[in-house]
């Protein structure tokens, strides 16, 4: 799909392109290629004069080919955005998604392989903010500043879902069922909380190679500035959660401990309180000289009585020690 926004009364304006001479027509600043067709993708390159790498969005790239800029002038940085995970029929897992930018004659060209919330959020904003976006640059800048916005959303989202876990594992008897829901959410955060970690780690790197490259005026220099403020303070939050899910995480494994201990207990209880009656039938099995049974008729009674008394005897005893609660 090939978007391209265009300024007007200081709102981006969104038009869908599906030719070439559409394209021709129109002086964007932002052009948006999701999951392009190879026509989408030669459209851009013979109107714009630019040589978009087959390579864009590779996941497997080296760390320098992801911030560098062309002899031309031409500035391009890969980095990485942030999808919470979907619910329903087409669920799907958190993920981050690979963008690459290209910043060409005052123009921001971004590839991608599917549409992202951070995107949608700054197309809304630029339709409804009057002044919101000047040039190119500040595209890039809002669109950084969104993705920063949305982590710290998607890291709320953790502490709730943690409150619940800890409601669960915390205040309420811990089964072997309960605890295994409770680990499957604890991996997901955990999981979550990971990936948000290393997408506003590659937002600060992006924003970095851009106050570097001194290609942003004083005013966009500020707002840089103030993305990575914000982007430090979300990193004492997901130290926390990572501390809290960890702390979360031993005491679920401690419950099902517990759990486990309660019936090994069952067993060596049973193992105990069985050795006497065992003993009492292997001394009364012996050969004796004069059978008891024969020389003494109440024999038998006597030592069932004494056997069933031998197995009382040591649950009386744990009963009062409490070992069997």
């Amino acid at each position: 799909m090939l978007n391209v926004f265009r300024l007007a009364n200081g709102r981006l304006f969104q038009e869908e392109i599906e030719s070439l001479e559409a394209l021709a027509t129109v002086q964007p600043v932002w052009v948006d290629l999701e999951n392009p067709s190879e026509d989408e993708t030669r459209w851009v390159e013979t109107r714009f004069e630019l040589s978009i790498p087959k390579d864009a969005v590779d996941d497997d790239l080296e760390e320098s080919a992801r911030f560098y800029e062309e002899d031309n002038g031409e500035l391009h940085i890969r980095s990485d955005f942030l999808i919470e995970a979907s619910t329903g029929a087409d669920a799907q897992p958190a993920r981050n998604v690979r963008v690459a930018f290209i910043l060409h004659r005052n123009v921001l060209f971004s590839i991608h392989a599917e549409d992202l919330p951070v995107f949608r959020l700054l197309r809304l904003r630029a339709r409804r903010i009057p002044a919101l976006i000047e040039d190119a640059k500040d595209v890039l800048l809002k669109l950084y500043d969104a993705d920063a916005e949305y982590s710290a959303d998607a890291l709320e989202g953790i502490y709730d879902s943690l409150e619940k876990v800890s409601a669960r594992v915390l205040t309420q008897d811990v089964n072997d069922q309960a605890a295994g829901a409770a680990l499957t959410a604890i991996a997901r955060e955990e999981d979550l909380n990971g990936r948000i970690r290393r997408n506003v780690m590659d937002t600060r790197r992006a924003l970095s190679f851009m106050m570097r490259s001194r290609m942003l005026n004083a005013e966009q220099f500020e707002e840089a500035r103030q993305i990575l403020r914000d982007i430090d303070s979300l990193d004492s939050h997901t130290a926390f959660l990572f501390d809290k899910i960890n702390f979360l995480m031993a005491a679920t494994v401690g419950f099902i401990n517990i759990n486990q201990n309660k019936i090994i207990k069952i067993f060596s209880v049973a193992s105990v309180a069985l050795l006497p009656p065992t003993l009492i039938a292997s001394i009364y099995g012996m050969n004796f000289k004069a059978m008891p049974e024969l020389d003494w008729a109440a024999g038998y009674p006597f030592a069932l009585a004494l056997m069933a008394a031998s197995v009382a005897a040591p649950f009386i005893y744990f009963r009062r020690k409490g070992w069997l609660r």
